[in-house]
């Protein structure tokens, strides 16, 4: 991925309008190094060039990335993707109320609530001490605005009032994968729990071919949802590579079938392609849904039957 490339279209702006890029040094201080973090250690790398663009490493894997003169901005594709989801519920800036399960820099979060002004956003990370030094590296918004909660993501979805939100964002990883605890049907019918009618969930599904596991969260995410669709670069859906899916699920399907949502995917810096319909059917085939692993048998302990009555102890007899 190329920052200085793809800044200006993944601002969803112009070149000329853009603002100019800045040369002065970062205005919020870290230490040069990787800071030790309850999962790890947390690491901000600076753009030679253009001070403003940074990085965060969280166990030296790219977290977020993030301009600090414009919050608008995104980096990674699949929050390009992901924020023009976003606008094809809540078109021309309209305001939601959004929940991210997984923190991180919260640079999607930083950019609907530029994009989006008035939202209500709730993050959730499970690292207690990584919101805190992003609060601090970062301009994020405040609260009410964006509030960070910390803890497992499945236990706080569960704890969320019921019809409470317009989005929720899956963004969570152990390594290179979700944590499987996350992916199944009783997550998916827990977040459609959450969503207000006619809400979306988007959720980041790293896979590599033949993207078994995308094909098998689609089919998990229809136990929960009347209509599912994935977006993902073609080399991928085409079973080359590894990268990232971007699974959307919701009961409302008129945003999915906006012509200017399909011709804004195909025109991201990184040119993705919307599945939708017979297409998305088509990829899940017969992929099976995920669900949560039986609870184990609980062992009673050595049966005793039941012979009758104790014979007394002969001593005992009169």
């Amino acid at each position: 991925m190329s920052r200085r490339d793809r800044t200006d279209r993944a601002a969803g702006r112009s070149s000329p309008t853009r603002t100019p890029p800045s040369h002065r040094p970062p205005t919020r201080p870290w230490p040069e190094g990787p800071v030790d973090v309850p999962t790890g250690t947390a690491q901000v790398l600076v753009d030679p060039e253009r001070p403003a663009l940074v990085t965060l490493l969280v166990n030296g894997v790219p977290s977020s990335a993030l301009d600090l003169d414009d919050p608008s901005w995104l980096d990674f594709e699949y929050m390009q993707q992901m924020a023009l989801l976003v606008a094809a519920w809540a078109p021309d800036g309209a305001p939601v109320r959004a929940v991210h399960l997984g923190a991180g820099g919260c640079a999607l979060a930083r950019a609907l609530d530029a994009r989006h002004p008035g939202s209500r956003q709730v993050a959730v990370e499970l690292d207690a001490a990584l919101p805190e030094l992003a609060r601090r590296w970062f301009d994020l918004p405040r609260a009410p605005r964006l509030r960070i909660r910390t803890g497992d993501a499945r236990e706080v979805l569960a704890a969320l009032p019921t019809a409470s939100a317009d989005v929720v964002v899956r963004d969570v990883f152990a390594g290179d994968r979700t944590p499987a605890h996350l992916t199944t049907r009783e997550v998916a019918a827990e977040v459609a729990r959450v969503l207000r009618p006619g809400g979306v969930l988007l959720a980041n599904c790293a896979d590599r071919a033949p993207l078994a596991l995308a094909r098998s969260e689609l089919a998990t995410l229809r136990t929960a949802f009347g209509h599912v669709a994935a977006v993902a670069e073609p080399g991928l859906l085409r079973g080359r590579g590894h990268g990232n899916v971007v699974l959307v699920a919701s009961d409302d399907p008129a945003p999915l079938l906006r012509p200017d949502l399909a011709r804004g995917v195909r025109s991201l810096p990184a040119p993705a392609r919307l599945l939708v319909g017979e297409e998305v059917a088509r990829f899940v085939g017969t992929a099976p849904p995920l669900v949560d692993p039986a609870p184990p048998l609980v062992d009673p302990g050595p049966s005793r039957v039941d012979a009758g009555p104790v014979p007394a102890d002969p001593a005992e007899r009169p």
